[in-house]
């Protein structure tokens, strides 16, 4: 039978996969669409909803066994140093979408800036409208104000390691981690305070993402997911290669 932290691991190589056959079908939704955007929105659409779905189903599925082992989400054995160490509430900050749109189209601006000058129509990120860049902005500003009331929260729970009533059962304990009923008793509370702050995160990681593709079209949310799982997998295997390099594999 599995333990729990290999169905943990199996939950997450199973998102990576899935991560890369959709990174494969936005790149080629993108690379066939030509100067008639209008032609194929309902395709974008789609692909953008069924990457919302599947972000979903991997958030519930991981929620669920966060129940019996939430610990292993926090510091996942299954991902490299470089990616533990941009963890924020066992994923990424949900701030980090808007940062990359904002980065996107600043880059695609540039790349496309004569086509732009021409008025010619891409529809991609390096032609949002000002309109769209207020509402990212508001969305930006909300983000970033419950991240910073997840993170009090978190640092709270942290905290409470020091506090009654594990602190008092370690000063007690006759021997140097001895088990007993208290400790398994105020560890389990711990581990539940835990698993719903990893619920809230993902909830708002889930929401903010809902909302930016709200706001952007259907091919801009088709770009902009792309990257955005481009960048995942990426961080993943130049991960990878900086554990071999300093011998961690």
């Amino acid at each position: 039978m599995a333990s729990d932290n290999q169905r943990l691991q199996c939950c997450f190589q199973e998102w990576m996969t899935t991560q890369e056959q959709e990174l494969s079908e936005l790149l080629q939704a993108l690379n066939l669409k030509e100067n008639d955007v209008n032609s194929s929105e309902n395709t974008y659409a789609k692909l953008a909803e069924k990457s919302i779905n599947s972000f979903q189903e991997y958030i519930d599925k991981r929620n669920q066994l966060s129940r019996r082992d939430v610990s292993g989400l926090f510091a996942p054995s299954w991902n490299t140093a470089l990616e533990n160490s941009l963890l924020w509430i066992a994923g990424c900050r949900p701030s980090m979408y808007i940062r990359l749109t904002y980065a996107l189209c600043g880059s695609q601006v540039e790349l496309h800036l004569p086509e732009i000058l021409q008025g010619l129509v891409r529809g991609d990120l390096g032609q949002i409208s000002a309109t769209q860049l207020g509402k990212i902005n508001d969305l930006h500003m909300k983000t970033m104000k419950e991240e910073e009331r997840l993170s009090n929260n978190l640092a709270s729970l942290q905290e409470n390691i020091a506090d009654q009533p594990i602190a008092v059962i370690a000063k007690r304990l006759c021997r140097v981690g001895e088990s007993s009923g208290d400790v398994d008793l105020a560890l389990d509370e711990h581990k539940s305070s835990m698993a719903s702050m990893l619920q809230e995160a993902d909830k708002l990681r889930l929401s903010t993402l809902k909302e930016l593709l709200g706001i952007l079209t259907p091919v801009q949310g088709v770009d902009f997911l792309a990257a955005s799982k481009k960048l995942h997998l990426c961080m993943h295997e130049w991960g990878k290669t900086r554990d071999h390099r300093h011998g961690r594999n």
